[in-house]
C-alpha cells in the first residue's frame, strides 16, 4: 500500500459505561484497536472466568493502553500514526511477551495491524465492528460483525481526530 493510499483502522468507542465494569483494563475511548486474539493463544477453558472471560469473548485490544473494548468504529489513519502504532505494538511484544528484540517483534506487529486494516478495508468510516471468540479444538476462533452507523446511533459517539502535530 503506498503512503498516499488512505488506510483504515478502528478506534475504540463506548455507547455507555459498561466496559468500565466488564473488563479488568478497559480501553480508552478513541484509541486505536486491533483484534488482539494473540493474547489468548495459550488459554484453556479454565482461563475463561469472570472479566477475563468477557475480554476473551468479545474484547478488542486497544493498542495504546492495551485495555479491552466491546465496540470499535472504522476510521482513517495517517501513515505516520500507523507506523507509530507498529512501533508501539512491537515494544509491547518485547516488554510483555518476551520477544527477543524489536527487530523480531516488528513483523508480528505489522501482521496484527495489517489484519485489522484488512477487516476495515471494505467498510466505510463509522461502521461499528464487534468480535465474538470461542475456544475450539484448533484454537481461538474469531467472528466479526459489522453494524451500520444508523443502526448503532454512532453519529452521537464517533471520534474524529486529526493527527497530533
Amino acid at each position: 500500500m503506498s503512503d498516499d493510499t488512505p488506510r483504515l483502522l478502528a478506534r475504540a468507542i463506548h455507547f455507555d459505561g459498561s466496559d468500565q465494569n466488564v473488563f479488568h483494563n478497559p480501553a480508552r475511548t478513541g484509541e486505536w484497536a486491533i483484534s488482539g486474539g494473540f493474547e489468548f493463544s495459550n488459554w484453556s477453558q479454565g482461563d475463561l472466568v469472570g472479566k477475563a472471560r468477557q475480554a476473551f469473548a468479545n474484547g478488542w485490544l486497544g493498542v495504546e493502553t492495551f485495555g479491552r473494548v466491546t465496540f470499535v468504529a472504522v476510521t482513517r489513519i495517517e501513515a505516520t500514526e500507523y507506523e507509530a502504532l507498529t512501533d508501539h505494538l512491537a515494544r509491547h511484544f518485547v516488554d510483555v511477551y518476551d520477544a527477543p528484540s524489536l527487530e523480531v517483534a516488528r513483523p508480528i506487529a505489522q501482521e496484527e495491524l495489517a489484519h485489522m486494516a484488512e477487516l476495515c478495508a471494505d467498510h466505510a468510516p463509522n461502521i461499528v465492528l464487534t468480535v465474538l471468540r470461542e475456544l475450539t479444538e484448533a484454537g481461538v476462533r474469531e467472528q466479526y460483525r459489522f453494524i451500520e452507523p444508523n443502526d448503532a446511533g454512532l453519529d452521537q459517539f464517533a471520534i474524529h481526530s486529526a493527527p497530533e502535530e
